[in-house]
């Protein structure tokens, strides 16, 4: 089975690629990415003989005719996915998450192929802080950053030619991921990275924030049980239960974690229109498809950070040259 990977270059796409190879050896992996700030081929060196690596644009429709042609299965994971940069400059995150999918979609469409597209929980807007509730599948749409609603107008097109073409496609919504070969301006590797660099973490506002924290591996072993099992046209909501942990605790196993004391951290700026609470029912997924997270739990996330902090330490060549000109950008806003 030959499978491309948009966006595979990336944080969550990168992870993908090395869990495909690491567990399901009977898939011949191709990634198209764009090598933007977010996407590094550096995360797929020590795969690179094992995989195609095509550098170009998703939006390039010719490109992308050429490549998905030649496959069975399309995981897009490709899209500009930062909530600041989205307030300081939209084109791009319309350019790339809308023109950009609709370029994917045309060719699968064209050649008849397989597509799982993957998406964000941001495109639901979020919860109260007192809201029992959690996001499903049947949750309408209310998206509050150009991210999150470029992000949701993308769904909205693989739903369209779904219905409209017979496009054999499935979606999938998950909350915040955490792991190896984040980008460093990401909450938790930012923290990480700063207590590596002996400089206080930082905390947007009250840091009462709530997102339901997903380690990456859960999530990519979710997207390969879609693959496998989920019924074409269906969306299905990746969670792992952590969404009873705010940004304030999660500073703060790391910082107990990496030996430091619990407030061992800087109340910094909130971000403009911040979300307030992410929380997501995978219980279709879990009652359908039989998917059970790893890292769940206040003990389970303990565990996935520990992982995480010793991936960061244990590469700091792949994230050292960036911080100080990430700490910058973040020092000029206040953050």
């Amino acid at each position: 089975m030959k499978l491309l990977v948009t966006g595979g270059a990336g944080f969550i796409g990168a992870n993908f690629v090395h869990y495909t190879l690491k567990n399901r050896p009977e898939y011949e992996v191709t990634v198209l990415d764009k090598l933007t700030y977010a996407g590094n081929k550096e995360n797929l060196a020590s795969i690179g003989d094992t995989i195609a690596f095509v550098e170009g644009d998703i939006c390039d429709a010719k490109l992308v005719d050429s490549l998905v042609k030649d496959t069975d299965i399309v995981v897009h994971f490709a899209a500009e996915s930062h909530n600041d940069n989205s307030l300081r400059e939209p084109w791009p995150f319309v350019q790339t998450n809308i023109v950009g999918t609709y370029t994917i979609l045309e060719a699968v469409r064209k050649h008849d192929k397989r597509l799982h597209h993957i998406s964000t929980d941001e495109v639901f807007g979020d919860l109260e802080l007192d809201d029992p509730n959690r996001f499903t599948e049947t949750t309408p749409y209310n998206p509050s950053s150009p991210y999150s609603s470029t992000k949701a107008g993308s769904d909205h097109l693989v739903r369209a030619w779904v219905r409209s073409f017979g496009l054999k496609a499935t979606i999938s919504n998950c909350s915040n991921n955490y792991g190896p070969y984040q980008h460093i301006e990401k909450f938790i590797p930012r923290q990480i990275t700063n207590i590596l660099s002996d400089i206080k973490p930082k905390l947007y506002g009250t840091g009462e924030q709530v997102r339901d924290w997903i380690h990456v591996d859960d999530h990519n072993e979710a997207v390969h049980l879609i693959l496998d099992k989920g019924a074409i046209g269906e969306t299905y909501i990746i969670g792992a239960d952590n969404d009873h942990v705010n940004n304030k605790a999660v500073i703060e196993m790391i910082c107990e974690t990496m030996g430091k004391p619990r407030d061992w951290y800087e109340h910094v700026n909130d971000r403009p229109g911040h979300d307030m609470r992410y929380a997501m029912d995978s219980s279709k997924l879990r009652r359908e498809l039989g998917w059970q997270p790893h890292y769940t739990d206040q003990n389970g996330m303990q565990d996935g950070l520990k992982q995480t902090i010793e991936w960061y330490d244990a590469n700091r060549d792949w994230w050292q040259a960036e911080k100080a000109a990430t700490e910058a950008t973040y020092a000029k806003q206040g953050q």
